[in-house]
């Protein structure tokens, strides 16, 4: 089994879990985008996205929410199906969803967007980014847009276990470009369980260069000391971010870029 298989069985683990915990928060209000990303995007209403990596839908529907024509897009066939329930039990019609491995969508999705998104947690699943870039300059169309928030690859190099005791120590080598398997998935939505699944690491160079290959223009890389989950011990910043006081102003926890076609 290769490591997509891995990972699409793993995941496939969290589809029930997660659509249930989303559902009851999206039910109650309690799920919105980060302030970062409500910020970045502006705008929305009317135009046409496609949400790379959609998981459960939970975040499609808020953009879909805020008026645009969203598409989600997701490995896993159960998050696809829950996906399309939550989305019908919520009353949201400007939205659609389909399965694909984001590593094939230039060879199996022609249709052409206003903006490529994807968020969250969502790079370290992803065996290569130059068809990652390929891919999403294939989705967007003349005037087309990209936008990504996710974890800094800087601080995926130190041990998360650490951070909260005010350590840095390198746990993941930041140049070591090498698969790496874990025995279990899950935690933040769901309880874990006990499954292999595989990461990779990148670089910011790796993120840019991909684009910039791929024919697209940066308008921005901007880098946070917040982020978009607990590590553990961390502070609750009320705006869907979370720090660590200690490394304020010391050290970058996320990032978000915008690029469109040259």
């Amino acid at each position: 089994m290769n490591e997509i298989e891995i990972n699409k069985k793993a995941w496939g683990l969290l589809s029930k879990d997660h659509y249930e915990y989303f559902k009851k928060k999206l039910m109650e209000n309690k799920h919105h985008l980060s302030k970062i990303i409500e910020e970045e995007i502006g705008d929305i209403s009317g135009k046409s996205v496609i949400h790379l990596q959609c998981n459960t839908g939970a975040d499609t529907i808020l953009l879909a929410r805020k008026g645009a024509y969203v598409t989600g897009v997701d490995l896993v066939p159960d998050n696809i199906l829950y996906a399309k329930r939550l989305s019908q039990e919520l009353g949201i019609k400007n939205i659609d969803f389909f399965q694909s491995d984001i590593m094939k969508l230039k060879e199996n999705h022609n249709k052409k967007y206003d903006m490529v998104f994807t968020s969250e947690g969502v790079l370290c699943w992803l065996p290569d980014l130059n068809k990652w870039a390929e891919a999403i300059k294939h989705l967007l169309n003349e005037n087309g847009v990209f936008y990504i928030l996710d974890s800094h690859p800087f601080l995926m190099a130190f041990d998360e276990n650490k951070l909260s005791e005010n350590k840095l120590e390198i746990k993941y080598p930041y140049f070591l470009r090498e698969t790496e398997y874990h025995g279990s998935i899950g935690g933040y939505a769901s309880e874990g369980k006990d499954t292999e699944s595989c990461e990779w690491m990148y670089k910011v160079s790796d993120i840019i260069n991909s684009l910039a290959r791929a024919g697209l223009t940066i308008e921005y890389f901007n880098e946070y000391d917040t982020l978009f989950f607990d590590m553990g011990g961390m502070e609750n910043c009320k705006n869907g971010q979370w720090h660590y006081p200690h490394f304020n102003k010391k050290l970058p926890f996320s990032f978000s870029l915008k690029a469109r076609l040259k």
